[in-house]
């Protein structure tokens, strides 16, 4: 089996995270699913210590991946940004959303995230 990628825990110990195994049983899939999501780069892992954790925000109340969030990550991927540089941008605060990226795709805005991930690609 092919290695999990992860970013760098770049992130305030604040944000809340679950390990695989609590985002599988959120999103209702076998963690080999989440698995294949990370390595398909649907979501983004985290090393936090020894463990794989993905942040709460990646996903919605319903169980799901948020809507937009894997076409950002492809943009940003796409563009030349790490794992670890892609998750500092998604929850780092922009005055003209405003907000996190992240939050502004958890509230519907996700055309405007992604205007501003294609624009970094310049």
């Amino acid at each position: 089996m092919s290695q999990i990628p992860a970013a760098e825990d770049v992130l305030d110990p604040a944000v809340e995270v679950l390990t695989l195994p609590e985002t599988a049983q959120r999103l209702g899939l076998p963690v080999t699913r989440v698995q294949q999501a990370l390595r398909d780069g649907h979501l983004i892992a985290i090393r936090r210590g020894s463990e794989l954790v993905v942040p709460t925000a990646f996903l919605t109340d319903d169980g799901a991946i948020v809507k937009g969030l894997p076409g950002t990550i492809t943009v940003l991927t796409d563009s030349g940004f790490t794992r670890d540089e892609i998750v500092r941008w998604l929850f780092t605060a922009d005055d003209s959303l405003p907000g996190t990226p992240i939050e502004a795709l958890r509230t519907n805005r996700g055309t405007e995230v992604k205007r501003r991930a294609q624009a970094l690609a310049f």
